[in-house]
């Protein structure tokens, strides 16, 4: 183990050499808790922070690993001023009474997220009636559950749900417990590889609903939006350390999250991550009309129970230009 240490501590000081991305510490560093999991499509943050990106841009980052249930309460109570997660997420939040800010998409889900069943399930009616693990609302998981369902016609009383987070979920499923289970990568490859359990019957590449954004205390931004630019600054940055080193970066990610760079490197191809041309792009065109969808789905699935005053107001493009 302490070898293993050393070597990961040795890789991310020789990649920063190699890259040109560490520097001496900024005397007006910014400090940002971020609440955010170990999500495969998160891992350029990490990467961010271990390459010394951070540091250079003038920050002091701390990524906190919350679970996606309780990120809100952190961000209410002013123990975060940022945080990761789904864009469904932030709208739920804000129609909660927990105001965010979208900054930066980080991530889509390109088959990264998805259902497990039986090898006897060939349709989402086979599930009726069945138990499904997934998390509690509000999260990633169980409205990507909602939206499957609604797409086929089914509601989440038409099941039976399991409470348990995305990792042991699929562990769950693997192990015999439970006819399904909602989870995402790197859970997902879990059971991908243990075909005798049961299979993949739907993924985001069948319903492509799962996109990640930062988004930040709208009382934060008004007194620190250069930091604001700074971490998506950084955070596109890191994207270009995964373009012009993919083993490298992919051993430090997947580090982070106890998976080898070959192992890290499988998860992520279920996924995009977002550079600033994506960026623009999503939220000239793309994110108003999910977060609508997705807004009738939280208030049928009663994630809600009315809708943000205003979802223009839920994100701002400022810093990704």
């Amino acid at each position: 183990m302490i070898k293993s240490v050393g070597r990961i501590a040795s890789l991310i000081a020789a990649a920063a050499c190699v890259w040109g991305v560490a520097g001496a510490a900024s005397a007006q560093e910014t400090k940002i808790v971020l609440g955010m999991s170990g999500w495969t499509g998160f891992a350029p943050l990490t990467l961010a922070d271990k390459t010394g990106i951070f540091k250079k841009n003038g920050l002091n980052v701390e990524l906190r690993m919350i679970p996606q249930k309780d990120r809100h309460l952190a961000l209410a109570s002013g123990a975060v001023q940022c945080a990761a997660t789904t864009v469904e997420t932030h709208v739920a939040w804000n129609a909660n009474g927990v105001p965010i800010v979208q900054i930066f998409q980080m991530d889509k889900s390109y088959g990264a997220d998805g259902i497990a069943v039986r090898n006897d399930v060939q349709s989402f009616a086979d599930l009726k009636g069945k138990a499904i693990g997934v998390s509690a609302p509000g999260t990633a998981p169980y409205f990507a559950l909602a939206w499957m369902l609604n797409k086929n016609g089914m509601r989440m009383k038409d099941v039976k749900l399991v409470s348990l987070e995305p990792q042991p979920a699929a562990q769950a499923f693997v192990s015999g417990q439970n006819d399904a289970a909602m989870t995402y990568e790197p859970y997902l490859s879990t059971v991908r590889a243990n075909p005798a359990a049961g299979k993949i019957l739907a993924t985001t590449l069948d319903y492509p609903m799962v996109m990640d954004t930062v988004g930040c205390a709208p009382t934060w931004l008004q007194s620190n939006a250069k930091a604001a630019k700074a971490l998506a600054d950084s955070y596109f940055e890191a994207l270009d350390l995964i373009k012009n080193d993919p083993t490298k970066a992919n051993e430090i990610m997947g580090a982070a999250v106890k998976q080898s760079g070959e192992q890290f490197a499988k998860s992520s191809a279920f996924l995009r991550w977002s550079d600033r041309q994506a960026n623009q792009q999503f939220f000239a065109n793309d994110i108003m009309p999910f977060m609508k969808e997705a807004q009738a789905i939280l208030l049928e699935s009663g994630v809600i129970r009315k809708a943000p005053a205003d979802l223009s107001a839920t994100f701002d493009t400022r810093f990704i230009q």
